[in-house]
Formats: C-alpha cells, structure tokens, sequence
C-alpha cells in the first residue's frame, strides 16, 4: 500500500486527490508543515519535504513525478492519454505547465509573505511575483479549450496538478475577477468529490 506524508495546504493535496480519483488504497502519514524561510528539507518527512512517499521500498519526492509514477504503476490507462494519442501532447504540456511555470511565481508569493513575514520590505518583489503568476493564468484563460477540463471532455492528471496551482493563486489573491474562464474552471474542480476529500484529509 502506498504511504503518503500530508500537511493541508501543501502539494501533498494533489497526491492524496489523485488517490482518490483512481480508488486507490493509502495510508496517510500527518506531519506538521514547519515554515521556514531558510531551508528547503525541514520537514519531518524521509525527505524531509513534501509530499513524500513510500511503495514497495521506494520513497519519491515531487508531486509531479509522484503523479506519474502512481499513473505509471497502478492508474491501467485512466486519466492520463496513451502515448502517441492525439491529447498526449497538451496533456504533457499543462501537467508540467502547473509546476514549472504557473506555480514558481505564487511560490514567491507565500514565501515573502507567510514564510518570512517582511513582504513590507520587499515590496517590489511581491508586485513582480504576483504579476508574472497573472500572467501565467493569462495564458491559461487564452489557451483553455472548449471543455470542462484542460483535455476537453477528459479529466486528467493534468487537471489535478493544475488545480493546486489554481487554489494557490486564489490563496494568495492572484486569481481573481480577471480570470471568468479560470474561476469557472477551479469551481468545477472544486464540485469533485476527491478534491473535497484531499482539501479536508
């Protein structure tokens, strides 16, 4: 059974959600989530950040790549397109998209402001990150697609990590009216029953 080391409000959401959207059965290892404004690995995890786990001997760290290793290993094709399939490529592009580009500038974001509580010093550099996170969310109320999900009609893994993301800039007061087609979006993220789950674990 695979073992996942959660904090609310950490990227560990995203793992425990897609356990529950795929069924799977996982034991859930709580862990105070200690701020820090000097150090990447204080928490009380094997890794010592989160979220972690632990399958057949392995511990894995990043939610992406746990995301696909879980996928990889026990997901038989669900919610992830086969590759060579016609969505494959907008499917590898907006799971890597949440991570890699919507999320560093947020990350800024709460670290200034809940991490180290001198944003009032640095107020150039909030101003910059929260700029650069609407842009992220710009490309992605141009770029959204006709369907309820990021792959049309097909939720995704893809959907899960970009959601975290989503909640993360509603947190911090990034998304906001400016984004219609995002915020109906997150709100239909935020109807499923796995999400509702993972957000109260």
């Amino acid at each position: 059974m695979i073992k996942l080391w959660f904090a609310p409000r950490t990227r560990a959401v995203r793992i425990a959600w897609l356990l529950e959207e795929l069924g799977l059965p996982y034991e859930l290892e709580r862990v105070d989530f200690k701020r820090t404004a000097t150090a990447f690995f204080a928490q009380s995890t094997p890794l010592g950040k989160l979220p972690v786990i632990e399958d057949a001997g392995k511990l894995i760290g990043e939610s992406g790549a746990i995301t696909e290793y879980i996928l990889e290993q026990y997901a038989g094709g669900r919610l992830a397109p086969a590759v060579g399939s016609p969505t494959r490529a907008s499917y590898l592009q907006w799971l890597h998209f949440a991570e890699s580009t919507a999320f560093p500038p947020l990350g800024i974001v709460i670290w200034l402001t809940l991490y180290r509580d001198d944003a009032s010093a640095h107020p150039e550099l909030v101003e910059d990150a929260r700029n650069r996170a609407a842009s992220g969310l710009e490309f992605l109320e141009k770029h959204f697609g006709p369907g309820p999900w990021l792959l049309a009609d097909d939720f995704s893994a893809a959907d899960i990590m970009m959601g975290f993301t989503l909640l993360a800039a509603q947190a911090v007061g990034v998304l906001d009216a400016r984004f219609p087609i995002v915020n109906a979006y997150l709100g239909r993220l935020l109807e499923r029953p796995a999400l509702q789950k993972a957000v109260n674990l």
